[in-house]
Parts: C-alpha cells; sequence; structure tokens
C-alpha cells in the first residue's frame, strides 16, 4: 500500500487518462453530493418536527372536554361538559400501571401586581407531575409539590419573562406577588424551550384554585405521561381506552369529538417516524442507485485503462510479477479515485447545508440541515467498497490473462 513506485504509477496512469477519472470521479462525487443534500434536507424536517414538540414531554397525553355536538341518551345538543375531581381520580387508580405522570389543569387568565408594575397573565393551576409534562426548567427556587397541594398553599411560580416584565434585573424569589388582589409567594422561578409564550406564564396549586375561585371541584383538563416502557402501539392503544372509557362515564355520543378529545403524542410520533422512515428509504435509493452508477462508471474505466495496459501486464508477469499485486495496483488506484470523488462531493454537499443553515425553515419547515459523524463515516466505509468493487472485477481479469497473450495483444 505504501509501496512509493507503485503510488507514482498509479498517478502517471490517472494522468494519462485525465478526461476519464475526471468524468468517472464527478460521477462519483455527484452521487455522494446527491446523497448529502437529500440527507441533509430529510435530518432539517426531521429536526422541525423534534422541536414542534420540545415544549412537552414526548409520552404527554392530553384528555380535552367541551360541549357536545350530539344528543345521547337523553341528553341534548351544547351541554357543557365539566371534568371533576373524581375524574381524574378515576383515571389515576384505573391507570396507574400506565401511567408515568399526572397532573390537572385549570386555566385562569390574572392581573399580576409588584409594586407599581402590574400585567395580565396566563395562570395555569397544575398538580406537582406537571413540571415534567411540561418539561418546565426550574431556574431559581423550585416547582410545585405535594405539600403545597395538601395544604392548599398560596404560592406561585412564574415564568423568566413574568420576572423580567415586574422586576426588571431585581431578585423575585420569595417575594409576595399581588394574583388578582390575592397575595402568593413566589417559590420559583422558571424558562421554558416552548419561546416567549410558555414563559409568561405562572403556575399555582390546582387545590388552590379550586378553592379560591369557585370553590368547587372543577378542572379544565387531565395531562398525562403514558410509561414509557409502553411500544407506540401499546400507548396509542392505552389513549384509545382511556378515551372510551371517559365517554361512557362523561355520558358522551362515542362520535362526538367536539365533547372529548384524547391528544396522544403516541400517534403523533408514530405517524412522524413513518413518515420520516419513508423519506429515508428513498433518499438511501436514490444515493444509492446513484452511486453504483459510478461504480459501473469506475469500472469501465478501469476495463479501459487494463486493454491498453494489456501488454505492460503481460511483461510484468513474464518477469515474475504475481497476480496478487497486478489487482493490488489497479484496486488501489480505483480505490484512490472513487475516495477522492467521494470526499470532494461530500464536503461540497456539508458546505452546501451550512450555507442554507436556518433560511429554509419558515418556508419549508428545514430546520438546521446536516449530516451526521455516523453519516460520514458510513459515507467512508462505502467510498472505499464502492472502490474495491469498482477495481476488483477488472483487475481480476487482467490478473488471469497469460504473458504470451498479453504480449500479442495491441
Amino acid at each position: 500500500m505504501f509501496d512509493l513506485d507503485r503510488w507514482r504509477e498509479i498517478f502517471q496512469s490517472i494522468n494519462k487518462n485525465r478526461l476519464r477519472s475526471v468524468m468517472s470521479g464527478f460521477t462519483v462525487a455527484f452521487a455522494i453530493l446527491l446523497f448529502t443534500l437529500l440527507f441533509g434536507v430529510v435530518s432539517g424536517l426531521s429536526n422541525s418536527f423534534t422541536s414542534a414538540f420540545s415544549d412537552d414531554a414526548q409520552n404527554s397525553m392530553f384528555v380535552r372536554v367541551w360541549k357536545t355536538s350530539m344528543p345521547y341518551k337523553g341528553l341534548q345538543t351544547g351541554r357543557t361538559v365539566q371534568l371533576k375531581n373524581d375524574d381524574y381520580n378515576f383515571v389515576t387508580e384505573e391507570y396507574e400501571s400506565k401511567i408515568q405522570y399526572q397532573s390537572a389543569r385549570i386555566y385562569k387568565n390574572f392581573t399580576l401586581k409588584y409594586k407599581n408594575e402590574a400585567s395580565s397573565y396566563s395562570v395555569r393551576a397544575v398538580n406537582p407531575d406537571h413540571q415534567f409534562l411540561e418539561k418546565t426548567i426550574i431556574d431559581e427556587g423550585r416547582y410545585l409539590n405535594e405539600r403545597d397541594l395538601k395544604e392548599k398553599s398560596k404560592v406561585i411560580v412564574i415564568g423568566r419573562l413574568i420576572k423580567k416584565d415586574l422586576f426588571g434585573e431585581k431578585p423575585a424569589l420569595g417575594k409576595r406577588l399581588n394574583v388578582n388582589g390575592s397575595s402568593y409567594l413566589i417559590i420559583g422561578i422558571f424558562s421554558d424551550e416552548g419561546g416567549d409564550n410558555e414563559e409568561r406564564l405562572a403556575y399555582i396549586p390546582v387545590t388552590t384554585a379550586q378553592m379560591m375561585y369557585g370553590n368547587n371541584d372543577y378542572i379544565s383538563q387531565i395531562n398525562l405521561g403514558y410509561n414509557p416502557n409502553l411500544s407506540l402501539d401499546a400507548a396509542i392503544a392505552f389513549g384509545n381506552q382511556m378515551e372510551r372509557d371517559m365517554r361512557k362515564r362523561l355520558n358522551i355520543h362515542p362520535d362526538d369529538q367536539s365533547a372529548l378529545s384524547v391528544r396522544n403524542m403516541a400517534e403523533a410520533n408514530k405517524g412522524v417516524g413513518q413518515f420520516m422512515g419513508i423519506l429515508y428509504a428513498i433518499v438511501i435509493l436514490v444515493g444509492s442507485g446513484t452511486l453504483i452508477a459510478g461504480i459501473i462508471g469506475i469500472s469501465n474505466i478501469m476495463i479501459f485503462v487494463i486493454k491498453e495496459r494489456t501488454k505492460e501486464f503481460g511483461i510484468r508477469k513474464a518477469l515474475g510479477a504475481k497476480p496478487s499485486s497486478i489487482v493490488g495496483m489497479v484496486v488501489q488506484e480505483s480505490v484512490l479515485i472513487t475516495t477522492i470523488a467521494g470526499y470532494l462531493g461530500l464536503s461540497l454537499g456539508t458546505y452546501i447545508l451550512s450555507l442554507i443553515g436556518n433560511s429554509l425553515e419558515e418556508d419549508y419547515f428545514i430546520k438546521d440541515p446536516s449530516v451526521s459523524t455516523g453519516i460520514v463515516i458510513g459515507a467512508t466505509v462505502v467510498l472505499v467498497l464502492s472502490g474495491l468493487i469498482a477495481g476488483y472485477l477488472p483487475a481480476k481479469r487482467a490478473a488471469n490473462i497469460k504473458p504470451i497473450v498479453a504480449l500479442r495483444a495491441d
């Protein structure tokens, strides 16, 4: 492999057949370039899907209710469906083994005031598990806990931007905040990857909200995190079963989607996974087809090169050269052309993807298109194997030519 004379002969052969070498190398370079760009685009789409769901846990489920749009069991259309604590407890007890996290949610809009600063914000009354369902990041202090719920404490966790709006650069943790006329203790400050809207929210205990704002056991929504050990199909089946049970419990028509809906992230994850799998399969198919065309092109070039050097190979064999040395030289030349051309295509493709960046995100939902290290390593293996395949067959044929036949060649 490191024989200097052999490398000199290889470069002389390439120089002698410059046009053929460049054309065959161009096919391989184009194949790798096309594969890199396509894979980068698919990767960018995958990043967009991941980013779209980054605000919530990947195993989330959301049970929502509204008004009925269909009569059922003598009950009229337009009836408002109301979730209660008993419904929440039913889900907890009925599906305990299939649930990792669970939280109720009550929606409120309150004016939050600190000294002379005041503004209206969305306030959610939740359980402690809501932190993991919403992927809330605590920057200071702590989140709500079970003691807060049990004691119906008037405590609040505020978003980073609420702190900025009301407190500026001053510390907020431990301060008292006027929430719709009542004093709440700030126990935590959080950030959220969901963006500005998610960081202008505040959280209070669900039991406190029920006591303070209605003196009832009403809840707006039930949020779950299904057991991550469940497969996607099992998680989807769990969501469907829970929806059927809740419809029976709340006397909702089986087909009334307005009155009750269960948004299951397992369904979205399965759909996205299937869609991305099809896209990756198409990329691999197109890239492989183009690469095979390049391999065939290089193999044809090697055949012409060998035909032109048949007499030379005959002389080598007559002087005692082993067939393996001839095979090695031809294969080495093929691998060299393939590798150089392939990496030119890979480098160009990677550079183009870096130039694209996030410019296509708004119009085409392609976010940060790129190729991973694993793909680069895989491309290296494919290129070397391609060079071996392209050069081995014609090289083997050349090595088997008898010296007397080779010397008579024109």
